[in-house]
């Protein structure tokens, strides 16, 4: 059993999570349907393309499917919103009958609402519903009776994605993403929506140093004391290169281990591009929790 007193469930639109009930922690796979992302840009930009990825996860065991058009690598240029919508609506529309949760991973609102009336179960938004009509967004999303429990998962991230990892900067970098985490929850809590469907993000890369993300990843149980479930998004991220010495495509070892350790210290969804090895470490993990 978990040391933490972590949720007991996670509402993600059309799936109820009962983390008691599961073998593992969630395991979200990341679907890039774009030219640049950091790790597979390229590689499933076509619609036909991605469905073949998704595929793959759900027969590894994913148990979500995070769908992105657009790149939020350190230096990513923005896109447009037509272009976004060209990547990601068709792949929605093949997958939304797949049996695994949908995320739809954006930061813009008309793409959020349209993701949602297309069958998407979870908004996941690296700016935390900041940008303009997000947060809008996700409230008329609530109205329907259809999209009326879709999942949210607030990330932080500070300044954007061209400037964030120019020399960024915190007092106390624990206590301040915390912080942001606790006040974007509670905004959204203020505005009717139920405390079971948000989950948090602490944004490791975005805006952070190695020693930050070090640290975060060392003090991570210090997230779970806000009472959501706790993402971990490490998966082959630059932190693991500059320890390792690795490039992008060798950093399958350290992230495993890394997904352990945010196991261990209480992260109840896991973030990552290589399900199939993801899913088996946790299925050890949990069975020595229990042993």
């Amino acid at each position: 059993m978990s040391k933490y007193q972590l949720p007991a469930t996670w509402r993600c639109g059309r799936f109820l999570f009962d983390f008691a009930q599961l073998q593992r922690p969630l395991v979200m796979g990341i679907l890039n349907a774009t030219p640049d992302s950091f790790s597979d840009g390229g590689k499933f930009r076509t619609a036909s393309d991605a469905i073949v990825q998704a595929k793959r996860m759900i027969e590894s065991g994913v148990d979500i499917i995070d769908i992105g058009g657009e790149s939020t690598r350190p230096g990513a240029q923005p896109i447009s919103l037509q272009e976004e919508l060209d990547r990601v609506l068709p792949v929605i529309d093949a997958l939304k009958d797949c049996g695994v949760a949908l995320s739809i991973d954006t930061y813009k609102a008309q793409t959020m609402r349209l993701a949602l009336n297309a069958g998407v179960d979870c908004v996941n938004d690296i700016w935390a519903l900041r940008q303009e009509g997000a947060l809008d967004a996700v409230l008329e999303c609530s109205q329907g009776e259809d999209r009326e429990e879709c999942g949210i998962v607030l990330m932080h991230m500070q300044r954007d994605p061209l400037t964030m990892q120019f020399n960024p900067e915190y007092q106390d970098i624990i206590a301040e993403v915390k912080l942001f985490l606790k006040q974007r929850s509670e905004l959204l809590m203020d505005q009717g929506v139920s405390r079971k469907r948000i989950a948090i993000d602490p944004g490791f890369g975005f805006g952070k140093s190695l020693e930050h993300n070090l640290r975060m990843l060392a003090d991570f149980e210090a997230f779970t004391e806000l009472g959501f479930p706790v993402l971990a998004g490490i998966s082959r991220k630059s932190m693991l290169g500059k320890v390792t010495g690795r490039d992008t495509q060798e950093r399958l070892p350290a992230s495993i281990a890394a997904v352990v350790m945010a196991a261990d210290r209480g992260a109840q969804i896991m973030r990552v591009h290589d399900v199939a090895q993801t899913v088996d470490a946790l299925k050890l993990w949990k069975a020595i929790q229990n042993a």
